[in-house]
């Protein structure tokens, strides 16, 4: 389909697209919570259905529901071909609340912004697709292709059920190339997309000294919960940020030199980084020498997201907390392994003297990284360079998380990430938003990505036979 036309249909398109996203948003879907999801599955088969498609429910494997959607190629489409979206319904817990300048559930427009959770990650990237979709059924012939959903409602609490349904329909959910979930445009306006994804081992540390708080005046003769894990931590990690857990880095493969090129390209604006977060202090990279787009997607990290302990609420309390508990992430690179990582803080504790304190996986994901060098790959980036205004970016691998690997062992398929976000979007954060420009941009680039998406991999079959 021709550039100018298919600006004229997105434009068309939009008030429907923007309702039906306005909709979706309204169901409150807190993975965490529990909250909204029989009435969110059946509005995800609804979207689908009512554009033509075919939709299973699939809940025999336990979690929340997985739903697949199908839609066949078109009379002039090729049937051979078949392309994999992969989407979530779920999204994060709105607190705090107080922080939000909108209802967080009741998506509202300002100055050319939606707000409202889950917006961008990740509702308004699944409308996106099926209005794509839906103006490419329009066209003369359909179709281009065969077009596959996965739409899970786990991924905000990791996706711990997501791996039986890969492997027990793996038949089903086969296809040549997967679009995963996510992406935005960066700080100059470049739409950011990835190839792969870091792995992570999410755990919680706990110290338990006393079956009840005490008062504060036995700290004279009782040892505390709360100094006693605040040193444990300290022992994993230096002043220089350098993490100290034996074996924390086994097996970790090292990165091309063609992935280390590419890295190097990338753009990094540190100036417009510590802006956006008010940061205030420099970037720890910068003390270390490391380049911080090297930091971002070869090394791994180790987080504490959160601590917990006695009382934190208005005014004086005069306790000695009986418990304290640490979240804590480690994105991890290709190679390593989560429960490994977890094994290893275990013994890291019990080595320092630390055997009260336990840590316990709550979410372990594999990093993955698919052939940066696929056409399909190229594909994505060459019809994104039709649609935006400027060079896209293209990285190796997301800092973030996803049942990534999952999908590429199951599926064995190359994976490209890009969506509808912005480098403002709040992902997780209050008043996530996405920009209308920006969504409309994002269906222009899918309606052109499934256009040519046939005729790209043919290019590589008859290529390989050559």
């Amino acid at each position: 389909m021709e550039k100018e036309k298919v600006h004229g249909f997105v434009k068309e398109s939009m008030p429907d697209a923007i309702e039906k996203l306005k909709e979706y948003l309204r169901f409150p879907t807190v993975s965490a919570q529990h909250k909204a999801i029989p009435e969110t599955v059946d509005y995800v088969v609804k979207m689908i259905e009512d554009i033509g498609g075919e939709t299973k429910v699939l809940g025999d494997l336990g979690g929340n529901p997985v739903v697949y959607g199908f839609f066949s190629a078109g009379s002039k489409g090729d049937a051979s071909k078949t392309l994999l979206f992969y989407n979530h319904y779920d999204v994060q817990p709105p607190e705090p609340f107080d922080e939000w300048h909108t209802e967080p559930f009741e998506p509202t427009i300002v100055d050319g912004k939606l707000f409202a959770r889950g917006v961008a990650d990740n509702k308004g990237d699944l409308v996106a697709r099926l209005t794509a979709i839906q103006i490419l059924q329009q066209a003369e012939g359909g179709l281009p292709c065969n077009i596959k959903f996965m739409i899970e409602g786990e991924e905000e609490i990791g996706s711990p059920n997501l791996e039986p349904y890969l492997r027990e329909y793996k038949d089903l959910f086969a296809a040549d190339a997967c679009i995963w979930e996510f992406g935005s445009k960066d700080e100059a306006e470049r739409i950011s997309m990835v190839a792969g994804i870091k792995g992570m081992a999410y755990m919680e540390l706990t110290c338990v000294g006393a079956e009840i708080d005490m008062h504060s005046s036995v700290g004279a003769y009782v040892d505390n919960a709360a100094w006693r894990l605040v040193q444990a931590l300290a022992t994993m990690k230096n002043e220089q940020n350098e993490i100290l857990v034996a074996g924390f880095f086994d097996g970790i493969e090292e990165p091309t030199d063609g992935e280390k090129e590419v890295v190097s390209q990338l753009p990094f604006d540190e100036g417009a980084i510590e802006e956006l977060y008010g940061l205030k202090r420099p970037l720890i990279t910068k003390a270390k020498g490391i380049d911080p787009r090297d930091a971002m997607v070869f090394h791994p990290t180790m987080t504490i997201c959160g601590l917990v302990s006695g009382y934190i609420g208005e005014g004086a309390k005069t306790v000695l907390p009986k418990n304290a508990k640490a979240k804590m992430d480690c994105r991890l690179v290709p190679g390593q392994d989560p429960h490994h990582i977890l094994a290893c803080i275990q013994k890291h504790l019990n080595d320092h003297g630390f055997t009260d304190i336990q840590a316990t996986m709550i979410n372990g994901q594999r990093a993955y990284r698919s052939d940066y060098h696929h056409p399909f790959v190229a594909h994505v980036l060459d019809t994104a360079r039709l649609v935006y205004d400027k060079e896209p970016v293209l990285a190796p691998n997301s800092a973030g998380t996803g049942p990534m690997f999952a999908f590429g062992e199951a599926l064995q398929l190359p994976i490209v990430s890009t969506g509808v976000g912005w480098i403002g979007s709040k992902v997780h954060a209050p008043n996530e938003s996405i920009r209308l420009d920006d969504f409309e941009q994002g269906v222009a680039h899918m309606v052109l990505m499934l256009s040519g998406f046939a005729a790209a991999l043919s290019t590589e079959k008859e290529g390989a036979q050559a």
